[in-house]
């Protein structure tokens, strides 16, 4: 059984729908006088191979039979990846594992939510207390099942009044003393990463891609008008929303893949820059995103505020410190998801144990 204790030494584990890889991230979460602090020990990026790249991007569109397979082969995949990292970093004192799992559906006014490696088996290979499947109960309550990093933007990184993550999709937290909202933005890694493997590459390094087109006025126009921007939170995005909703759009559009991915940037940073109204704002920008150089670029021209980029850790590894940190309030049988974000009939301690 886990102790209640003060400080607790967790693995974070995520997987984002931007199929960059698997984020894991060893930290200590210690509560001292009712606030809490986080200390990053290691931290690293399992890119995914062709394999897993192909078939996660598909599983959405694969038969429930082949999704059992595939839920059971990820959870492996999980487990060996962690064990490795914990050789190769010789750790010791592990509390548990907080794992996010991947993404598959998301479709919570469906009453549905669901990730792959959420599995038994992930205590079982690896020996070790393990805590997941964060979304569920959230989408029960009537909730969103995401986002789930606000608890976090709020206890951990409480000096900043909006914390945007760049990932596969944009989502934003807006805090004011100790309430907070949160909802997702708009589509970003995951869009921009698909039109690049269609130029033959993995993602467009810098932007440099983007920045050498030139903006479709009409494609941008489109976008903009999405219905979903003007809907109110809380409200969550998932893979299936981009291919009903963007693709059609973009696609009917006969231009260079450099034009349209200059066009998306532009349309990125004007649906962020439309999110933070506050000119006192202090901002914390995170995710992969943060690396497309053009896109912070654009950012910096829409919002002039002015905003300093954090450490490689934060950027890099701030979902899967968060998602160890869930682990830990769910342990304590603390709220780790949050009403006033997900949209949900009350504020609760979400997750399931394995041990």
């Amino acid at each position: 059984m886990i102790n209640m204790k003060d400080t607790y030494n967790v693995i974070g584990v995520m997987s984002g729908t931007s199929l960059d890889g698997v984020d894991i991230c060893f930290s200590s979460f210690t509560k001292k006088k009712s606030k809490w602090s986080f200390l990053i020990h290691k931290c690293e990026t399992i890119k995914y191979d062709n394999y897993w790249v192909n078939n996660l991007s598909s599983a959405h569109n694969s038969s429930d039979l082949n999704i059992i397979k595939l839920n059971l082969d990820f959870t492996t995949y999980l487990a060996s990846i962690i064990l490795e990292f914990i050789k190769n970093n010789k750790l010791k004192e592990i509390d548990f594992i907080s794992s996010h799992g991947h993404t598959v559906f998301h479709q919570p006014s469906k009453k549905y939510t669901f990730q792959l490696g959420n599995l038994p088996e992930l205590n079982i290979l690896t020996k070790i207390p393990v805590v997941c499947d964060f979304r569920i109960q959230d989408v029960k309550y009537g909730g969103q099942g995401a986002p789930l990093v606000p608890v976090g933007d709020l206890l951990l990184f409480n000096s900043y009044s909006h914390c945007i993550n760049l990932g596969g999709f944009s989502n934003i937290s807006i805090k004011n003393n100790s309430h907070i909202i949160a909802y997702d933005i708009c589509a970003v890694n995951v869009v921009l990463n698909y039109y690049s493997r269609k130029m033959g590459l993995e993602y467009d390094s810098d932007g440099e891609l983007s920045k050498s087109g030139t903006i479709n006025k009409d494609l941008l126009f489109r976008l903009n008008n999405i219905p979903y921007y003007n809907q109110t939170y809380p409200k969550s995005l998932g893979i299936e929303w981009v291919e009903n909703n963007l693709y059609p759009i973009i696609n009917s559009f006969k231009i260079s893949i450099p034009d349209i991915l200059c066009t998306y940037i532009e349309h990125i940073s004007l649906q962020i820059s439309k999110n933070i109204n506050d000119s006192n704002a202090t901002l914390l920008f995170t995710g992969g995103g943060v690396k497309n150089k053009f896109l912070i670029l654009k950012l910096k021209e829409k919002l002039k505020i002015h905003f300093e980029l954090q450490s490689e850790e934060i950027i890099d590894f701030k979902e899967a410190l968060i998602f160890g940190f869930l682990g830990v309030l769910k342990i304590r049988n603390e709220n780790n998801c949050l009403k006033s974000v997900t949209g949900a009939e009350k504020n609760h301690s979400s997750g399931v144990i394995f041990q």
